[in-house]
C-alpha cells in the first residue's frame, strides 16, 4: 500500500488503549462522509481510498479488543472499546440502509469490511446482531458471485484462534445466505465455498480449548446452514448436476461429522449427536445407506462422482469422509436419539453386513479410521470396539472362509489388527482393553487358518511390545492346540490313518515364529516381557513396554 494512502496513516494509528478508542466514532464519521462525496461525484479512487479507511478505523478497535482479551483486562461488556465497537457497527450499518444509499458506496464497503465487521461482531454486547445486519445488507444488496468470493477470501484471512471463532460463525452464516441467491453453475460456486468452510472448521476444531467449547457449537450449527443451502440447491437440479451436488453434500456432512466427533470439548461431545442427526438427514437425502456407511461403498461411489470431473484438490478437503462414514453408525449405535431416529433401518442394514462374509469384512476394515486415529475420544473407541464385535457375530465363518481370495484383503486385515491392538495396549480403562483383546481374537479367527499365521507372525514382527509379543505368542499356542485336537479328530474319524509321528502344520512354524523372537534377526536382546515386581511392571506400562498382566487387567 502506498505511503500517502490515507488508508495506511490509519492502520499506523492503531489505538493502544480502550481509552483511546472514544475518538473512533468521529474519524469513521469523517470517512463515511468522504466516501458519500467520491461515490456521488463517481470518484472510484476516491471512493476506494474512502472506504479503506471506513475499513481501518474498524480494525483499529478490533486489535484495541484483541489486546483487551490478550491481556484479560476489561474485555466485558462495560469496556470502552466494547461500547465503541457497537457504536462504530450502528453507524455503518445505519449510513448503508439510509433511503439514498449510494450503490457504488455499498459495493466499495462489501470489499473491505467482511473481515472488520466479523471480528467486531464476536465482541460482547449487541454487536453480533449488528454485524450480521451489516453482512446481510452486502449479501442482499451485492452480487451473489462477487459476495461468495470476498466471504471466502475473508474465511481464508489470518485470525486467531480460538478468539475468532464467533467471527468466523457470522461469516460462515453470511455465506450460506450467498449460496441459496446463485442462480447458476451451483456445483462450479460450492467448489469455490467448501474448502474455505472445511478449513475453518477444521482449524478452529483443532485448536479451541474447553473454554470456547460453546462457540465452536456455534460454529457446527453455522456448518448444517452452508448444509442446508447446498440442500437447496440440489433440490432445484436434475440429471448429472444434481447427482454431482448430492455427492458434494454426502461428502461434506462426512467431514463434519468426524470433526464434530475429534473435538475434546465437552459442550460439543453433548451436542456431537444432534450434530450428526442434522448431517445424517443430509446424508438420507442424497441416497447414502447405512449399508453404504458400514462398508465405505457410499463414500467411494461419491468420490468416484467428482473424481472424473478433475477435482483432487477439491476432494482433498474431504479427507475424513471415510472416517465420518463410520462414525455415523457408531454414533447411531450408542446415541439414543440416533438410534431412535436410525431405528429399523440400522438394525436390518447390521443384519445384511453380517449375513454377507464379503461386506462384513469390508465393515470390520472401516472401524480402522477411528481406532487407529488418536484424534477420537475414547467413548466412541469403545462403542467401535462394540460395534466390531456385534458384526463379528459369534458364528464361526472360518470354512467359508477358506473357500474365499484373501489376498487382496491382507493388509488391510494387518492395519485393522495393529488399530485394535493400539486400543488394547493404550486404553485407560481394563474393561476397554480387554474388549479390545476380544475383538482382536475374534477378527483373527475369521482369517482363513491357510493365512492365519501369516498374519500372526505379521503382527509379531512388527510388535513394538514385549508384552503384546506375548499375548500374540499366546494366540499362536492355542491356534496349535485347536490344530492338534482337530488332527486328532481326523484321525479317529478315519481310522488311524494318518501317520502319528506328522506335526500339526502350525507347530512347525511356531517353531520358527519362537526363533525369530529369541533370536531377533537385527541383534539384541529377545522382545520377552520383563520380569519384576508390581511396580516395575507398572512403570513399564508408563512407558508403554507393558506386561501382559497389566495389558489386559489394569
Amino acid at each position: 500500500m502506498a505511503a500517502g494512502d490515507p488508508s495506511a496513516a490509519a492502520t499506523s494509528d492503531v489505538p493502544a488503549t480502550s481509552s483511546s478508542a472514544a475518538s473512533y466514532p468521529d474519524r469513521l464519521r469523517e470517512a463515511l462522509v468522504a466516501l458519500s462525496q467520491a461515490c456521488d461525484s463517481g470518484v472510484s479512487n476516491a471512493s476506494e481510498a474512502a472506504s479503506f479507511t471506513v475499513s481501518d478505523v474498524l480494525d483499529a478497535v478490533a486489535a484495541v479488543m484483541s489486546a483487551e482479551a490478550d491481556d484479560g483486562s476489561d474485555g466485558g461488556n462495560d469496556s470502552t472499546a466494547a461500547r465503541v465497537s457497537e457504536q462504530l457497527l450502528r453507524e455503518v450499518h445505519e449510513f448503508l440502509s439510509r433511503p439514498l444509499a449510494n450503490q457504488m458506496a455499498t459495493d466499495a464497503l462489501s470489499l473491505v469490511l467482511p473481515i472488520p465487521v466479523a471480528k467486531l461482531g464476536a465482541q460482547t454486547g449487541g454487536c453480533g446482531d449488528i454485524a450480521a445486519a451489516i453482512l446481510k445488507f452486502f449479501v442482499t444488496n451485492c452480487s451473489p458471485r462477487d459476495m461468495l468470493s470476498i466471504l471466502c477470501e475473508a474465511l481464508d484471512a489470518p485470525m486467531e484462534l480460538p478468539n475468532c471463532s464467533s467471527s468466523f460463525v457470522l461469516l460462515l452464516n453470511a455465506l450460506a445466505e450467498v449460496l441459496t441467491k446463485i442462480q447458476r453453475r451451483h456445483i462450479e460456486q460450492v467448489k469455490v465455498a467448501l474448502p474455505a468452510v472445511l478449513k475453518v472448521m477444521r482449524a478452529t476444531v483443532s485448536e479451541c480449548d474447553e473454554e470456547h467449547g460453546k462457540a465452536v457449537v456455534d460454529l457446527f450449527n453455522a456448518a448444517h446452514g452452508i448444509g442446508n443451502a447446498i440442500q437447496e440447491m440440489c433440490t432445484a437440479m436434475v440429471n448429472k448436476n444434481k447427482e454431482g451436488m448430492c455427492a458434494i453434500l454426502g461428502l461434506y456432512s462426512l467431514q463434519n461429522i468426524a470433526l464434530a466427533s475429534r473435538s475434546r470439548q465437552q459442550d460439543i461431545l453433548c451436542a456431537c449427536g444432534s450434530v450428526v442427526l442434522q448431517h445424517f438427514r443430509f446424508l438420507k437425502f442424497s441416497g447414502f445407506t447405512y449399508v453404504g456407511l458400514l462398508t465405505g461403498s457410499d463414500v467411494t461411489a461419491a468420490t468416484d462422482k467428482l473424481s472424473k470431473d478433475d477435482d483432487a484438490d477439491f476432494l482433498e478437503g474431504f479427507s475424513f469422509a471415510m472416517d465420518g462414514a463410520m462414525l455415523t453408525v457408531v454414533w447411531a449405535y450408542m446415541y439414543d436419539d440416533m438410534s431412535k431416529y436410525a431405528g429399523e433401518e440400522l438394525e436390518l442394514a447390521l443384519k445384511e453386513v453380517q449375513g454377507n462374509h464379503m461386506m462384513k469384512w469390508e465393515a470390520i476394515n472401516m472401524l480402522k479410521y477411528v481406532l487407529s486415529s488418536i484424534c477420537y475420544p475414547w467413548i466412541i473407541k469403545s462403542h467401535s470396539i462394540n460395534l466390531l464385535l456385534s458384526l463379528a457375530g459369534e458364528n464361526h465363518v472360518q470354512e467359508t472362509n477358506n473357500h474365499m481370495d484373501f489376498t487382496s484383503y491382507a493388509p488391510r486385515i494387518f492395519a485393522t489388527l495393529k488399530a485394535i491392538e493400539s486400543v488394547m495396549m493404550a486404553a485407560p480403562e481394563a474393561l476397554m482393553r480387554k474388549k479390545a483383546f476380544a475383538a482382536l481374537k475374534k477378527v483373527i479367527s475369521m482369517v482363513p487358518s491357510s493365512q492365519r499365521f501369516d498374519i500372526l507372525q505379521a503382527l509379531v514382527n512388527n510388535s513394538m511390545s514385549s508384552s503384546l509379543t506375548a499375548i500374540l505368542l499366546d494366540l499362536v499356542r492355542e491356534e496349535i492346540l485347536r490344530e492338534s485336537r482337530q488332527a486328532e479328530n481326523d484321525r479317529v474319524e478315519s481310522d488311524g490313518f494318518q501317520g502319528h509321528g506328522e506335526l500339526p502344520p502350525w507347530a512347525s512354524h511356531a517353531l520358527e515364529l519362537v526363533e525369530l523372537i529369541l533370536r531377533p534377526p537385527h541383534g539384541g536382546p529377545p522382545c520377552l516381557p520383563d520380569h519384576g515386581d508390581q511396580d516395575q511392571d507398572r512403570e513399564n506400562c508408563s512407558r508403554k513396554r507393558l506386561c501382559t498382566k497389566c495389558t489386559l487387567s489394569g
